[in-house]
């Protein structure tokens, strides 16, 4: 490997470290606190979403963990695409959203968007 190699290698490590552990960190806490969870996912008009968001947040756990461990990548990037592409559009639609909500909906949506795109960039690597 050339010194240029390594040092790609050692970079992309450490921000699939980071998105994953990013991914968990929120699915824990979105676990500490699953009926506001639940009560966010039902306002937001997610059916069922006393088994939805428990299964999302479960599937955003396992994927945070598999991408900053790269254990089963294909797996754990396309469960964290599939989450952040229906959670980004459905949850943080700030452009419907009250105006006391609109902010915290806009910083939420280009969060996710931020970390879709790295899951996105992970998810190509996972396949190489």
């Amino acid at each position: 490997m050339t010194p240029e190699t390594d040092d790609t290698e050692s970079t992309s490590t450490l921000g699939r470290v980071l998105v994953g552990l990013g991914l968990a960190f929120q699915a824990v806490e979105d676990f500490r606190d699953m009926d506001d969870t639940v009560e966010y996912a039902d306002s937001a008009g997610v059916p069922l979403p006393e088994l939805v968001a428990p299964f999302a947040s479960g599937m955003m756990l396992v994927a945070g963990v598999g991408i900053a461990l790269w254990r089963l990548p294909r797996l754990a990037t396309g469960a964290a695409a599939t989450f952040l592409a229906v959670v980004t559009t459905t949850m943080h639609d700030f452009w419907n959203a009250d105006p006391d909500d609109k902010g915290g909906e806009r910083l939420a949506f280009f969060g996710n968007l931020a970390m879709f795109g790295a899951v996105i960039v992970f998810l190509r690597k996972a396949y190489e």
